[in-house]
């Protein structure tokens, strides 16, 4: 792997890195982890790389990198930067030859999002987007349970995620991450909505297999002197007639990181929440609730590939759901390899054409918000 940004005082390029060694399968040679050169250099410095390995920039990294011979080339690259920043290096990537795994969200247009969805197909090339949250054990379980009809069709879908770390105008001191998510030219047409409501909206097409149809939206930046939005309320059309809300905010004061889905059909019901992830709530008409838990008895083939910590009850978080789309990602790079195709648990992680999906729903949802119409189509 070769990673793009994530170097001294970034989070999130910590919790890649952890998440792609975690099953032993990937190892970081090279990166360009600043656009300040220096930087990156002591980055490099910081992950004991070779200082030959190190570069200024991505596009020295990976023009410098096609020139290796294979085997001891990078196989991929990581990109970990803010959203402004995805589209060049992805780009540049599948042009040379390269794989890309990419945190979300794909690009900072829907016209740069179709360019790489273009790419991707030209090339045959293999594309993750780091929606972590499918790859939550339980989640996979979900999912199973609703592809085989333990819910009946469905009916409704609620999907939520509160946050209160923007409740006031952090973008205004040096928090680094206020900054740029507050900021249109770098985070794009969304504020809470790109950067978290885009997650909500990609568990709810994931655990339901269902695709949202149309949106009606109420977007609100109540943070005086706020660019971009940080609250969302959507009600949502999905195909095959389910109505659902989605919920997204960033100033809902005292709230953490409470990802959560509750998804109803005919015949039953099921609950997840992201801070208690090792349940899943299966409700039924008139019986009791049974309470799924990660390897605990028999469940999906996918949701037993997702667990790594034996014996039941070690919680598995946050970055083991990252390390899960690493893992698959690594196993169907490898299957390209070796000249096979990829097994559909091998192939379970989200592609360019999540990417693509995740960055429509934001531009509709700012649209139709701003026009005052009832309905937009998706």
């Amino acid at each position: 792997m070769g990673m793009v940004g994530g170097g001294r005082g970034a989070f999130i390029g910590g919790v890649h890195r952890i998440a792609a060694a975690i099953d032993q399968q990937i190892e970081l040679v090279c990166g360009a982890f600043s656009s300040d050169p220096e930087k990156s250099r002591l980055s490099g410095e910081d992950f004991y790389l070779p200082a030959d390995r190190v570069y200024g920039s991505y596009e020295e990294m990976i023009l410098r990198e096609k020139e290796l011979p294979e085997g001891e080339r990078m196989d991929f690259i990581s990109i970990v930067t803010p959203n402004h920043v995805h589209f060049g290096p992805a780009k540049l990537a599948l042009e040379n030859g390269f794989h890309v795994v990419c945190d979300k969200p794909l690009a900072f247009s829907v016209d740069e999002a179709r360019q790489l969805v273009d790419l991707v197909e030209k090339s045959g090339l293999v594309f993750a987007l780091t929606h972590n949250y499918t790859g939550y054990p339980m989640v996979k379980q979900a999912r199973a349970m609703i592809r085989e009809g333990k819910l009946g069709k469905i009916r409704k879908v609620v999907v939520e995620y509160p946050q209160g770390w923007l409740a006031n105008a952090k973008e205004e001191t040096d928090n680094k991450q206020a900054s740029w998510r507050t900021d249109p030219s770098k985070s794009g047409l969304g504020g809470a909505m790109g950067d978290i409501g885009t997650h909500a909206e990609n568990l709810a097409e994931y655990v339901t297999n269902l695709k949202i149809t149309e949106v009606c939206a109420d977007l609100t930046a109540f943070v005086e002197g706020r660019r971009l939005d940080d609250d969302a309320n959507i009600l949502l059309h999905f195909e095959g007639g389910a109505k659902g809300v989605l919920h997204c905010s960033q100033i809902a004061v005292g709230e953490e990181n409470g990802l959560n889905i509750r998804v109803w059909g005919e015949t039953g019901g099921l609950e997840w929440h992201q801070q208690e992830p090792n349940t899943l709530i299966y409700k039924r008409h008139e019986q009791p609730a049974i309470h799924y838990r990660t390897g605990v008895g028999e469940l999906d083939p996918a949701a037993v590939a997702a667990q790594r910590v034996p014996p039941p009850g070690h919680p598995e978080g946050y970055l083991e759901a990252f390390a899960n789309i690493y893992k698959n990602f690594a196993a169907t790079v490898r299957a390209r390899m070796e000249g096979r195709e990829p097994t559909d648990i091998e192939s379970d992680f989200p592609t360019v054409y999540d990417g693509l999906r995740g960055m429509r729903f934001v531009e509709v949802v700012v649209e139709n918000s701003r026009s005052g119409e009832k309905w937009s189509r998706l």
